[in-house]
C-alpha cells in the first residue's frame, strides 16, 4: 500500500503523489532582439514547464532596462519573470540547458519561491 502526504496549504497534489514547487524565473534577452523573439522566449519558457507537467501562473515583461553592468559590452537588456510551478527537476533542468543554448538570452536565474 502507497502512503502520500497531502500538499501543504495553497499547494496541489499531482498524480505522481508530489507536489508542486513554485518557482520564479527572470529572463534578460538581448536588447538587440525583436519583439517576436522576445515572445519566442517566452513561449518556449511556458512549454517546457508545461511539458513536464507543471503550469505557468504568470509573465510580466518589465521591458526594456538599463543593466547596472555592462554585459558583453551591452547597456540595456528586456525583462521578464515569470512565474510557475512544477513537480518535478527534470523541468528545471529542461530551462536551463534550452536557455543556456539560447542566443538572444543574456542571462536567466530560476528561484524556488516556497516557504522552507
Amino acid at each position: 500500500m502507497v502512503s502520500t502526504t497531502p500538499a501543504p496549504p495553497g499547494g496541489r497534489q499531482t498524480e505522481g503523489g508530489g507536489e508542486l514547487r513554485n518557482y520564479e524565473i527572470l529572463v534578460l534577452v538581448d536588447p538587440e532582439a525583436d519583439d517576436g523573439a522576445v515572445g519566442q522566449v517566452v513561449d518556449r519558457v511556458t512549454g517546457i514547464v508545461s511539458g513536464q507537467g507543471g503550469e505557468v501562473s504568470s509573465v510580466d515583461t518589465w521591458g526594456r532596462r538599463k543593466l547596472a553592468h555592462e554585459i558583453d559590452r551591452k547597456t540595456e537588456g528586456t525583462y521578464f519573470v515569470a512565474s510557475f510551478q512544477a513537480e518535478t527537476p527534470a523541468a528545471l533542468a529542461e530551462l536551463d540547458r534550452v536557455l543556456s543554448f539560447a542566443d538572444e538570452v543574456m542571462r536567466f536565474k530560476i528561484v524556488r519561491t516556497d516557504a522552507a
